[in-house]
């Protein structure tokens, strides 16, 4: 349990640090954070990414958010963005979304999630197999038709 302390603190002191320079900020609460991807090479780089400006989007499977019983993201939500150990690194506003087949995914996104050669064909490769491992548990399989939800971001505040 240490580490989720340790963790929260983490996001706590960006976030601590976020709104005393953004003071009129409208969410006061420290947001809910996480990483993305399902390791850590991923995780790591995609954090960094976030951090550079590069990354702004994010593609989560609404299968993922129907699964979880998690709540869709809205416009203007707020996220801590960490590295995989649960370290701080971002934090991020929802600018818009969009639900889309995953067949129908354009390159403008695929370049706006900012990972690998930013092209439609890496995107589609790296996310099919990731859909297809999260999937997988629960029996469940990848279809070329399942709705994704393209989140756009921005970058708001970094850890200096």
């Amino acid at each position: 349990m240490d580490g989720i302390e340790e963790n929260y603190t983490s996001a706590e002191t960006l976030w601590t640090g976020f709104i005393a320079q953004t003071p009129d900020n409208p969410i006061k609460e420290t947001p809910v954070s996480f990483y993305f991807c399902d390791n850590k090479k991923d995780a790591d780089e995609c954090a960094e990414l976030v951090v550079k400006g590069i990354k702004q989007a994010t593609a989560t499977s609404l299968w993922w958010y129907q699964r979880n019983k998690e709540q869709l993201p809205e416009v203007g939500d707020q996220y801590v963005v960490t590295d995989w150990a649960g370290n701080a690194k971002a934090i991020i506003e929802t600018t818009k979304i969009k639900q889309v087949p995953y067949n129908k995914v354009s390159a403008a996104f695929a370049q706006a999630e900012g990972e690998g050669d930013k092209s439609l064909g890496y995107w589609r490769k790296v996310h099919k197999a990731y859909y297809a491992r999260e999937m997988k548990p629960y029996g469940e399989h990848f279809n070329e038709n399942m709705v994704i939800v393209c989140e756009y971001f921005k970058t708001i505040f970094t850890k200096k």
